[in-house]
């Protein structure tokens, strides 16, 4: 039941007028609790009290109306209950004026208006199996706030089809405003509510016109004496809310009310700004409605990207200004002039954190200087002005301002909390730094933002991902415009132009940049496009290497991400390399996210290090017409033997790490001709057919003409009868394995297109490419699907270094390839069960003892070829590659 349900029936509960079966109505909203269980404490006969009045429902509830005194009655109540053996989960007392409960597991209270119980109703959500502890990540005030908007805007644009889009956003972001102000002492309490009960008709017709009434006098600062009676307690806001003329509008009997329930159920005092921007964003996106709770960034990831850029610096210098009000000046002073930028803003998550935390920081400040000197002035540090944003859709710039808005005064209402005699009036509105509704990829950030080159400035968010291959035509566009010249462009993600951006705005100044992005920027052939731009004007400050990136919401759908400190090209060595459970200081931060020197790997069409050519698996694009499982091979050789001339093996990826037998018609066009008749023949290649015409790619239309052949055969397949052993290479293959499983198969089997091959390849390339040196620049150098490896010839095999191996070596290596090839066979299973998923951060599998001995065997005698003492990790092989690397291409 969504929370706004909840509340509704609670409420109607409230209203009535005759309470006398209030406790069972009340019970029967839960629905955990069945109706029959409800029926039967009606009638009484599982009520365990004895007392007229009292209900007691084993385990759940204990009840008691009164007319005395509620806190004696509640005090005797509980002294009863404290000698039961079984208690129950609640204790409520009421007169049906007020409430007094208690959750006797956890021992939260509540001590409430009869009248407000609806927004209450998860204090009672044990009862459906909901602990305290689950609603942690989800604030239901949030969840509340954002159900109760989604109906009122679904009414509201139902009736108003022809206002405008500008005209609909515009009215909901201010009507949001005086909900929060109303409930939070910007306004007196309940006065907006109350105005709309009082001042409008139940049928609404007077509605728009006194709406537009309040907006109108919200925004007049000196204000005639003949202004309404009605309207004189309404301050004067300003912020330019409400200076735009309202666009008018039809509201109905319903959508009164909905604006009513809004002011009555929901407690806007205990709503996150953070949160509910991105909530109500995606209330007015259709396609994101399912999932209210999706669609912010949690608290702690956001942290990660603001404490490393600046946050920790701050503190830092917070922590050794201690007991020097000289200092503490000082920092305040150069809190005032930092100036904050999210080109990407959305609903204003970051700019919101942000602020939050530097207020925080402030009233830090402002008590340690107190402790020094009692009577130290607060003259405030922290202004939103400081803010800026740039976001492409309108209305979440709107909200990221009002987010903004309620942030300051939730942070005000602390700091007069913590400080009696400091009060710092949220009204009249401050400008919120500058909210740009515009295309962040089409204006120009320093006109936006200026700086000179000592300015502090930090830019941060979290921009759209979008690979090449999702882009629209204007986002590709948007792409070649930006790295216009550079060749490769096509390729590069969507996010790539906010660095290349943010580079050129850090270039030569104090600014710094942070951005949270997916992890192929870093990884595969991307890497040398864009970095080779990136490191002209920037180097990498601080780095997160690849973690999911979850929000705090139910049924989360996480991305992996890296996050990337830029700033300009500085002496200083100290950088930070954030891994899974420790930080690293290091002299440089590679364009691959590790401790190294800036080379860019870049795809080479041959290999540079003299090893045999490595070839792509054959591709059928026959719509699994040409493709036999085993048992459908057994049964076409069964029906008719002849075919058995016709089919070869055939291993892809998951065949040869899963162990699965799979086979493929393989003919000749005179072949064909002899078997063309054949009834399984028939059926399958009309599958061919079928599959290459109905393609809209018109190479593979010609195809159809030649049903009966791969469209993409390997070359070394030109010779059908004498097709031989191949090293096989899965180009997918789990990040959780110390090691690829790599293999030989045997002659007559070919190869899928998952799969790479090196064709008649000698044993002992196995070894190398098995050993953990390879594993080591695959990993670094290589791009990824998601989190797994994804190997690619060019990338990764054309460019391994290869050190000079004498025979001797050679045939060291191919004996313990063949002791591993013996060992598989021997301990049997399919290969992903023997190198199991020993890196897994849940379940991990370990990787079968005797074959893991065996790799590391392998290891050391490879690491030798390399280096004649022991590396001391994979940095250290990795550096040492690159520097291979590095002389190869020179040469």
């Amino acid at each position: 039941m969504a929370i706004t349900e909840y509340e509704d029936q609670i409420n109607e509960l409230v209203k009535q007028g005759d309470h006398s079966q209030f406790i069972f109505d009340f019970l029967s909203i839960y629905d955990k609790i069945s109706r029959a269980t409800i029926t039967k404490l009606r009638k009484g006969s599982n009520n365990l009290a004895k007392e007229p009045g009292e209900v007691h429902l084993k385990n759940k509830l204990y009840f008691k109306a009164t007319s005395e005194e509620l806190i004696k009655t509640f005090s005797d109540l509980e002294e009863k209950i404290n000698e039961l053996k079984s208690k129950p989960r609640y204790i409520i007392v009421t007169d049906y004026r007020g409430l007094l409960a208690k959750d006797t597991k956890t021992n939260d209270t509540l001590d409430i208006e009869f009248k407000n119980l609806p927004q209450y109703f998860d204090f009672f959500l044990a009862w459906n199996g909901i602990e305290k502890a689950d609603l942690e990540n989800e604030s239901p005030a949030d969840l509340k706030a954002a159900e109760r908007f989604a109906k009122l805007f679904d009414e509201i644009v139902k009736e108003n089809k022809n206002v405008s889009r500008h005209g609909l956003n515009l009215f909901l972001v201010r009507l949001l405003f005086c909900l929060f102000a109303e409930d939070t002492g910007i306004f007196k309490v309940d006065a907006f509510t109350n105005y709309i009960k009082t001042m409008t008709s139940q049928d609404a017709l007077d509605m728009n016109s006194r709406i537009k009434e309040l907006f109108v006098i919200l925004d007049v600062k000196n204000r005639k004496d003949d202004v309404p009676s009605y309207l004189v307690d309404f301050p004067y806001v300003n912020g330019q809310l409400f200076t735009e003329p309202h666009e008018d509008m039809i509201f109905t009997k319903k959508s009164r009310q909905l604006i009513i329930d809004a002011g009555e159920l929901v407690g806007w005092s205990k709503v996150n700004p953070d949160i509910l921007g991105s909530m109500l964003q995606a209330v007015a996106s259709e396609d994101s409605r399912s999932h209210l709770g999706m669609h912010y960034t949690s608290v702690p990831n956001i942290m990660k990207v603001i404490k490393p850029l600046f946050l920790d610096d701050l503190k830092n210098e917070f922590e050794l200004a201690k007991g020097n009000l000289k200092k503490l000046g000082s920092l305040l002073n150069r809190i005032s002039n930092i100036k904050f930028m999210d080109p990407a803003c959305g609903s204003g998550n970051f700019l919101i954190i942000t602020y939050k935390e530097l207020r925080k920081l402030e009233m830090d400040i402002l008590e340690e200087q107190r402790k020094i000197k009692p009577d130290t002035f607060y003259f405030p540090a922290v202004d939103l002005s400081q803010f800026y944003g740039i976001e492409i859709e309108e209305f979440a710039t709107d909200v990221t301002r009002l987010s903004l808005w309620i942030a300051d005064h939730q942070m005000n209402k602390i700091l007069e909390d913590k400080f009696n005699n400091v009060i710092r009036p949220t009204l009249p509105l401050q400008k919120a730094g500058d909210i740009k509704n515009e295309n962040s990829l089409e204006i120009n950030w320093n006109k936006f933002l200026p700086h000179k080159k000592n300015d502090e400035i930090y830019l941060f968010g979290n921009p759209p991902y979008l690979g090449h291959s999702k882009q629209t035509k204007e986002q590709k566009k948007e792409i070649r415009k930006i790295f216009n010249g550079v060749k490769g462009n096509g390729y590069l993600d969507y996010i790539s132009a906010w660095f290349k951006l943010g580079a050129d705005y850090i270039f030569q100044s104090d600014a710094k940049l942070a951005f949270v992005s997916t992890n192929s920027i870093c990884q595969g052939e991307q890497v040398a496009i864009l970095w080779n731009e990136l490191l002209k004007k920037c180097q990498i400050n601080f780095a997160y290497n690849s973690f999911k990136w979850a929000n705090n919401a139910k049924n989360n759908a996480g991305v992996t991400v890296i996050i990337i400190g830029l700033e300009s090209p500085h002496k200083d060595n100290k950088r930070k390399l954030f891994k899974s459970d420790f930080i690293e200081s290091v002299p440089n931060i590679s364009p691959y996210l590790l401790n190294g020197r800036n080379i860019l790997i870049t795809d080479s069409k041959s290999p540079l290090n003299g090893l045999p050519e490595m070839l792509f698996g054959s591709k059928p694009s026959d719509g699994g017409g040409l493709i036999f499982s085993e048992e459908e091979y057994k049964d076409a050789i069964k029906k008719f033997p002849i075919l058995s001339n016709y089919f070869l093996r055939y291993c892809g990826a998951k065949d040869f790490i899963n162990g699965f037998e799979r086979y493929v018609l393989w003919l000749l066009k005179s072949q064909y001709e002899k078997i063309k008749d054949n009834p399984i023949v028939k059926s399958r290649i009309e599958v061919v057919k079928f599959s290459r015409l109905k393609t809209k790619t018109k190479s593979t239309n010609e195809w159809a003409k030649k049903p009966y052949m791969f469209k993409q055969i390997s070359p070394c397949y030109k010779d059908e009868s004498n097709i031989k052993p191949s090293i096989i290479i899965p180009r997918v293959s789990s990040e959780n394995r110390i090691y690829v499983p790599m293999g030989i198969v045997g002659k007559s089997t070919i190869i899928a297109d998952s799969a790479m091959l090196i064709y008649d390849a000698p044993i002992w390339l196995l070894g190398l490419l098995e050993s953990r040196m390879h594993m080591v620049w695959l990993r670094s150098i290589g791009g990824k699907l998601k989190t797994d490896y994804r190997y690619s010839a060019g990338l990764v095999y054309n460019t391994f270094p290869v050190p000079e191996l004498s025979t001797r070596r050679k045939n060291e290596i191919e004996d313990i390839v063949y002791n591993i090839l013996d060992i598989r066979n021997e301990e049997g299973g399919s290969l992903a069960e023997l190198y199991g998923s020993p890196l897994a951060k849940k379940n991990p599998k370990p990787m079968n003892p005797r074959l893991e001995e065996e790799h590391r065997k392998l290891d050391k005698v490879i690491d030798r070829a390399y280096k004649a003492t022991d590396f001391k990790d994979d940095n250290e092989r990795l550096s040492l590659l690159l520097d291979m690397y590095s002389d190869i291409v020179s040469k």
